[in-house]
């Protein structure tokens, strides 16, 4: 029993002082000495921004349509008697053609009336004019003093008689200028868009006779941002003459599964910002697009929606950047020459999806970060490398610039 006791209190003696050892001899051990790691500046990619000459084109879409596109309406009434071959859907005409002839048998014979009364009424003023000369020199021949009266000279008389001459050749000239109408000219040269009247129909006046519009200059509303108008430098309510003529235009479209190209130029912008979309509408004009206008045998059809490229003005002094090298909206970090980051807002012309050209805000010759900062910010010092020792994707070094609605083309 007390072998058992003595063995239990030697064994936790032994393990007791064992761990009083190691604990005395841990505190006799030297402790080391704390040293702050060095923390390494981030690495950041960087491109040298250089000055280049850039001219951004502008893309658009739009409809193809006739400066005029009129209803065709009789002005007198009557029977149509005729129509010329070329009033039918798709028919040309030119400016002066006649197009309808309407019945004139009853315009012919008021004509005839009219100039009948003109006669009588030329007639019954020359008559009244001698009886009036005649009236003063009998009242001379009297020696009489005081002044005749007006009546007695006739003068009222004279007044009615030239009063009714005049109304006759009014009543004459209404006659022929109806006649003449129920021959309906073309006023433009163009095509008709639609034939409404047949022969042997009854028209009124006001009645339509067709559809039709002119071929001298089709015209295409092209709507562009404010960004666009930067490009292209126009103001809103832009008016093209001599002396500030509009940018030139390349309008492409597929017709018969065939692309054909016409040239055109903008003549004018609206006035005033679309309320719905909050974009200005320019309009492009190409002149005679079914003769001298057109691609070869391919005219500038109406209707045909095309796609625009408008020819933009030049940034003589632009710089072209990576698009990763854009911060927010219009922010980039330049590294300096003692490595420290300096954040510059700089004036964007255009981006797309891998470039942006900025024409403010960067000096050539600068250092440009190109490559996520890591929690480095504006004055923090970095490692810069640049990105032209590595291998960049094929066709990064371009100088031709396009968005969503601008396409750029660049030249040294």
């Amino acid at each position: 029993m007390f072998r058992k006791f003595f063995t239990l209190f030697g064994t936790l003696g032994i393990l007791v002082g064992g761990v009083a050892l190691i604990m005395l001899m841990g505190q006799m051990r030297p402790k080391p000495e704390r040293e702050e790691p060095d923390i390494a500046p981030p690495t950041v990619f960087y491109t040298t921004a250089e000055t280049r000459s850039v001219t951004l084109d502008v893309t658009a879409q739009g409809e193809v349509r006739p400066r005029t596109d009129i209803s065709l309406t009789a002005q007198v009434s009557g029977r149509v008697v005729s129509i010329a071959d070329n009033f039918v859907n798709g028919g040309a005409f030119d400016n002066g053609d006649m197009l309808i002839r309407i019945e004139d048998a009853d315009y012919r014979a008021a004509a005839a009336g009219a100039k009948a009364r003109v006669a009588q009424a030329e007639e019954a003023l020359r008559r009244e004019e001698a009886e009036g000369a005649l009236a003063r020199r009998d009242y001379e021949d009297l020696g009489r003093e005081d002044d005749p009266t007006e009546l007695a000279l006739r003068i009222p008389q004279l007044a009615q008689a030239r009063a009714n001459f005049e109304a006759a050749k009014a009543e004459h000239t209404a006659a022929l200028l109806n006649l003449e109408r129920t021959r309906i000219r073309a006023p433009f040269a163009g095509r008709v868009r639609e034939r409404i009247a047949g022969v042997g129909q009854f028209v009124s006046p006001g009645a339509q006779l067709g559809r039709i519009f002119s071929t001298d200059v089709a015209e295409i509303r092209l709507p562009l941002t404010d960004s666009d108008l930067t490009k292209l430098g126009l103001p809103i309510a832009f008016v093209a003459t001599e002396e500030t003529p509009g940018p030139p235009v390349v309008l492409t479209a597929f017709v018969a599964g065939e692309q054909h190209e016409w040239t055109g130029r903008i003549a004018r912008a609206d006035g005033s910002i679309d309320a719905a979309t909050r974009q200005v509408f320019v309009v492009a004009v190409v002149d005679d697009p079914y003769g001298a206008g057109a691609d070869d045998d391919m005219p500038l059809i109406m209707g045909l929606f095309v796609d625009a490229t408008i020819r933009g003005k030049p940034f003589h002094n632009a710089i072209v950047l990576p698009r990763s090298a854009l911060y927010g909206r219009d922010t980039v970090y330049v590294i300096a020459d003692d490595a420290m980051l300096d954040q510059r807002t700089v004036r964007i012309v255009s981006t797309d999806r891998d470039t942006i050209t900025i024409s403010g805000g960067v000096n050539a010759g600068e250092r440009v970060v190109t490559s996520p900062l890591r929690g480095a910010d504006d004055g923090d010092f970095v490692t810069p490398v640049d990105q032209t020792t590595l291998s960049s994707p094929e066709g990064f070094e371009t100088v031709s610039v396009t968005t969503s609605n601008a396409a750029a083309n660049t030249g040294e």
